[in-house]
C-alpha cells in the first residue's frame, strides 16, 4: 500500500486524516515537521499531508526542504489560516494541492488517491511579489487563490467573470505578478470606457497620417504590453468589428497598426474580464462565439461581496488602514454596532463600494472610533427600513424588546464572553438619544437619564461625544 505521512501539531487533525485514509494507505503521523524531516533521511513516503502553521518549523519551510531533496514526493498543504500568500507560497513550494480547514474527508481521500497515482512534479515558479492585499477566507475566494497558483507557470489566456466592483483587475494583476511575465509590463484598458471608433487605435496604435488628427505615430496597448500581460476589462462591451480584429490577433499572434503595412508580432498574454452574461450576448448576436472560446481557455469566477460576507470584517480593517495611509490621517477603529450594519448590507457595488465607504468614514468620523452615526445613509437606511428587524438581525416574531436585547447579549457572550464593548456602546447610544431629545441641553439630558450634571459631563468626555 502507498505510504502517507500526516504532519500537524493538532492531534485531532492527525486522527481525522488517519481515519479517513488508513483503509487505502499506510499512514504515519508526526506532531511537528522536524521529526518528519529527520525521518526522511531513512525512508520516504509516497505523499505528505502537512499543516502550515506549527510550532518550530512551519509547513512551508518543511515543503521547501522536501522540494529541494525529494522533488518527486507530492505534498498536500492544509491550513486554517487561509489567504492568498499561503496559497501561492504552497504552490511555489511545489504543493500538489492546497486545502483549508475544515476540509471534506471525501475530498482529501480523492486528492490523496490522485496524488499517489502521479509521478509528475507539480512545482510552480511563483514570484515573491504576492498580492497580500487580496483578502479572502470564503471558499469561493480560496478557489480563486488556487486557480492563480495553478496557472502561474503558464501563458494560458484567462477570462475573469464577476459583477462590477468585485476586484477583477486586482486578480488580473495577481495572475500577472505570479507569472513568468512578471518582470514585463501589465497594461490595462477598459473597453467600455473608450468610444469604439477610437478603441482600435488605442489597442493597436496608428501610423502618422493614417486618419485626420493622426499627426504622429502612436504605440497601442498591444505594443506597450510586449512580453507582458494585456488586461481587457469589460470585454463584453467590445464592438463587433473590433471583436473580429481581436480574434485575428489571437489566432495569428500578429497585428497591424491603423494605417500600417508591416505586421507586428504579438507576444502578449491576454486576460479578459466581464460583468456580463457572455452566453446571452452570443445568443443575441452581440458577441462572437469563436472569440469567446479563444478567451475562455481558463475561467476565474469572482463572487459578489454579498456571497462572501465572512470577509467583510477583514476587508473593512484593511480599507480603513489603507485610507488612513492615503489620507495621511490616524487609522480609525469601528464599533461593533457599525460593523454589524456593514455586514447586513448587500453591497450592490461590491468591494469598490466598500472601499469608498471606508474612505468616506475615515474622512467624516469626528473621533478615532467609527460609530453607527458615521456610517453613510445608503447603508444606515437599512435600520430604519427594517422596523421588524431585531438587535441581533433576526425577524421580529412578536418578542419583546427585552427578549431581543437578552438574545443579543447571549450571542455576544457565546462569541467572546466579553460585554465591555457592548456596554460602552449601549451607554453611548442612550446618552446620544438623551442629548438629541433635549436638543443638546446637558442638564435636561441628565434628568432624562437620572444622572447628575457632573456625571453626564464626565460621560460625554469619556465616550468621546
Amino acid at each position: 500500500m502507498p505510504k502517507i505521512w500526516i504532519i500537524d501539531d493538532e492531534e485531532s487533525i492527525r486522527t481525522i486524516c488517519t481515519s479517513a485514509l488508513e483503509d487505502l494507505f499506510t499512514v504515519e503521523s508526526f506532531a511537528n515537521a522536524s521529526e518528519a524531516l529527520l525521518e526522511l533521511n531513512s525512508t520516504q513516503p509516497d505523499l505528505i499531508i502537512t499543516d502550515i502553521k506549527m510550532p518550530g518549523m512551519s509547513g512551508l519551510e518543511f515543503l521547501d526542504k522536501v522540494s529541494d531533496k525529494f522533488p518527486e514526493i507530492p505534498t498536500i498543504i492544509i491550513t486554517a489560516h487561509a489567504n492568498i500568500d499561503n496559497a501561492l507560497s504552497a504552490y511555489k513550494g511545489g504543493a500538489f494541492e492546497y486545502l483549508t480547514k475544515p476540509f471534506d474527508i471525501n475530498e482529501i481521500r480523492k486528492l490523496a488517491i490522485k496524488a499517489t497515482r502521479t509521478s509528475n512534479n507539480y512545482s510552480t515558479d511563483l514570484t515573491n511579489n504576492t498580492e497580500n492585499n487580496i483578502v479572502g477566507k470564503a471558499d469561493a475566494m480560496q478557489d480563486v487563490f488556487k486557480a492563480i497558483g495553478k496557472i502561474s507557470k503558464t501563458d494560458i489566456t484567462v477570462l475573469i467573470r464577476g459583477e462590477s466592483g468585485t476586484g477583477k483587475e486586482l486578480i488580473a494583476q495577481s495572475v500577472h505578478t505570479n507569472s513568468p511575465r512578471s518582470d514585463k509590463p501589465f497594461v490595462a484598458i477598459n473597453v467600455a470606457a473608450i468610444p469604439h471608433e477610437l478603441l482600435e487605435s488605442e489597442l493597436f496604435g496608428h501610423e502618422k497620417g493614417s486618419f485626420t488628427g493622426a499627426q504622429t505615430q502612436r504605440i497601442g496597448r498591444f505594443e506597450q504590453a510586449l512580453g507582458g500581460t494585456l488586461f481587457l476589462d469589460e470585454i463584453g462591451d467590445m464592438h463587433p468589428e473590433l471583436q473580429t480584429r481581436l480574434l485575428r490577433v489571437l489566432s495569428s499572434y500578429e497585428f497591424y497598426r491603423v494605417g500600417g503595412q508591416k505586421p507586428i508580432k504579438s507576444d502578449v498574454r491576454i486576460i479578459a474580464a466581464t460583468n456580463q452574461d457572455i452566453e446571452n450576448l452570443i445568443k443575441e448576436g452581440k458577441f462572437r462565439e469563436d472569440l469567446y472560446h479563444r478567451l475562455n481557455v481558463f475561467r476565474i469566477e469572482l463572487p459578489p461581496l454579498r456571497n462572501r460576507k465572512e470577509d467583510i470584517n477583514e476587508l473593512v480593517k484593511y480599507f480603513l488602514s489603507k485610507s488612513a495611509e492615503e489620507l495621511k490621517s490616524d487609522s480609525k477603529t469601528i464599533e461593533s454596532a457599525a460593523m454589524e450594519l456593514l455586514n447586513k448590507y448587500d453591497w450592490p457595488g461590491n468591494i469598490r463600494q466598500l472601499e469608498n465607504i471606508c474612505r468616506y468614514m475615515t474622512v467624516m468620523a469626528p473621533s478615532s472610533t467609527i460609530t453607527v452615526d458615521d456610517v453613510p445613509d445608503e447603508v444606515r437606511s437599512l435600520r430604519s427600513n427594517s422596523s421588524s428587524t431585531t438587535l441581533n438581525g433576526s425577524e421580529n416574531t412578536g418578542s419583546s424588546w427585552e427578549e431581543n436585547l437578552s438574545s443579543h447579549i447571549k450571542g455576544i457572550l457565546s462569541d467572546s464572553n466579553d460585554l465591555s464593548v457592548f456596554s460602552r456602546e449601549l451607554e453611548k447610544l442612550l446618552l446620544k438619544e438623551a442629548l438629541s431629545a433635549s436638543k443638546g441641553k446637558r442638564i435636561e439630558a441628565a434628568r432624562i437619564l437620572g444622572l447628575g450634571r457632573n456625571t453626564i459631563t464626565r460621560k460625554i468626555k469619556e465616550l468621546d461625544l
